[in-house]
């Protein structure tokens, strides 16, 4: 059964910092494009990040301020979130689809984690 458990939310101040990572089991996903979304209330669920072997690709709104990475020999991958804004606050959720090209819809992945709250107070 194939798992992705986020974890490293949790609430800062604007202009701090947050990592967050995920771990996946069930199955090796080292040819898999990973990714994380994020949904606020209200909004559907976006685009954040994804990492795949062709390389890394960003929102615009999070270009510049967040890294995402991975460790295929953990099956984890990372977010690493500097600069955080207000508008960052949101549920992240980690995604994972087949393929390696990119695609920010959600509809396209395959697997998702239960989601990780980040809240930025201002």
């Amino acid at each position: 059964q194939v798992q992705l458990v986020e974890s490293g939310g949790g609430l800062v101040q604007a202009g701090g910092s947050l990592r967050l990572s995920c771990a996946a089991s069930g199955r090796t996903f080292s040819g898999y494009t990973m990714g994380w979304f994020r949904q606020a209330p209200g909004l559907e669920r976006e685009f954040v990040a994804s990492i795949s072997w062709s390389g890394g690709y960003y929102a615009d709104s999070v270009k510049g301020r967040f890294t995402i990475s991975r460790d295929n020999a953990k099956n984890t991958v990372y977010l690493q979130m500097n600069s955080l804004k207000p508008e960052d606050t949101a549920v992240y959720y980690c995604t994972a689809r087949s393929g390696s090209y990119y695609n920010p819809r959600a509809r396209d992945y395959d697997y998702w984690g239960q989601g990780t709250q980040v809240t930025v107070s201002s």
